[in-house]
């Protein structure tokens, strides 16, 4: 299903880092736009209405720094905002998340790491593109955001679609919880017992219809079967 040309509007003063991080998202299949000051920054998400921003805090375009940005953003729309800032300390991300943040990555970062958290909010916003995924007697409509197995719809929690659409987009792989945690919630802090909660419920709900299509690997994570 992938992101389905998911548009993402990259707000930093660093012209190097926005460069690296077009060319690495768009390698991933993102539609970049980018901006360096919190002018341009509200300019182009009116203009492109991206689904995701990645937002810097300390802007030095204009003198106006990026929590201001971030409230502006917030009172215009729901877009996902996600702070990549050097600014680490909890104030910072207090003030971060007081302002509509979704998310917060401090620099420097791996870009695996921007990925995995980047996905997890399209997912949790429904913002992902893309059509369905039919595999076995399961089909993931991703526009609808409504999974199927056989005729029966199935009664979903949005985390527990995320859920399943992550582990049958690649069937026989095995995913570790903690990369379970990452794409889905969008970072790897929260308590293992998380995941294993929520593929409780899935599997649940899948298997009141049909045969076991989620399995557990002991001491490793879950794996699709079909």
């Amino acid at each position: 299903m992938g992101n389905g040309k998911a548009r993402v509007l990259v707000v930093d003063d660093d012209p190097d880092l926005c460069s690296m991080l077009d060319i690495a998202l768009s390698h991933e299949g993102y539609v970049v736009h980018t901006a360096s000051d919190s002018d341009g920054a509200v300019k182009t998400a009116d203009a492109v209405r991206p689904d995701l921003v990645i937002l810097d805090v300390q802007l030095n375009g204009d003198g106006i720094d990026g929590f201001h940005v971030g409230r502006t953003l917030r009172s215009r729309s729901d877009v996902p905002i996600l702070f990549c800032t050097a600014a680490g300390a909890v104030e910072d991300r207090l003030a971060g998340f007081g302002v509509g943040a979704d998310d917060y990555v401090i620099k420097p970062f791996a870009v695996s790491e921007l990925l995995a958290r980047m996905q997890a909010l399209l997912r949790r916003a429904g913002r992902t593109g893309g059509g369905s995924l039919h595999i076995a007697d399961v089909v993931l409509d991703e526009r609808a955001h409504v999974a199927r197995r056989g005729d029966i719809e199935l009664d979903l929690t949005p985390l527990e679609f995320s859920l399943l659409s992550v582990l049958a987009e690649q069937p026989g792989r095995v995913f570790a919880k903690q990369e379970l945690l990452a794409r889905i919630w969008g970072f790897e802090g929260y308590d293992v017992n998380v995941v294993e909660r929520h593929v409780s419920d899935l599997r649940a709900k899948l298997e009141a219809h049909g045969p076991r299509l989620i399995w557990t690997v002991r001491g490793i994570g879950y794996t699709f079967r079909v």
